[in-house]
């Protein structure tokens, strides 16, 4: 599985980063551990997953994680998207 990030402010991308994972693991693993990677490359707290994010990401491979997600922080960008670029079928 490829993950591609980026973080987005006022319609630039700031940053990118590609995780990539082809470990036994499951989807949901791999997308967590993404996070998480992603996360601590770009020193930023986690978000949480909303509902809508949740959909989004079940029904496009990708979403977009706002304010709304950083429950009591503030970002200095407008949302970190995150998408699926490969998927590791077995």
């Amino acid at each position: 599985m490829i993950i591609w990030a980026r973080l987005w402010k006022d319609n630039r991308m700031l940053r990118d980063y590609t995780v990539e994972d082809f470990s036994a693991d499951t989807r949901t693993h791999k997308v967590f551990h993404a996070l998480d990677e992603v996360c601590n490359a770009f020193d930023l707290p986690h978000p949480q997953w909303l509902d809508s994010t949740i959909r989004s990401f079940k029904k496009h491979s990708s979403c977009r994680f706002t304010q709304d997600c950083f429950v009591g922080e503030e970002i200095g960008f407008d949302y970190l998207e995150f998408l699926v670029l490969e998927e590791d079928f077995m």
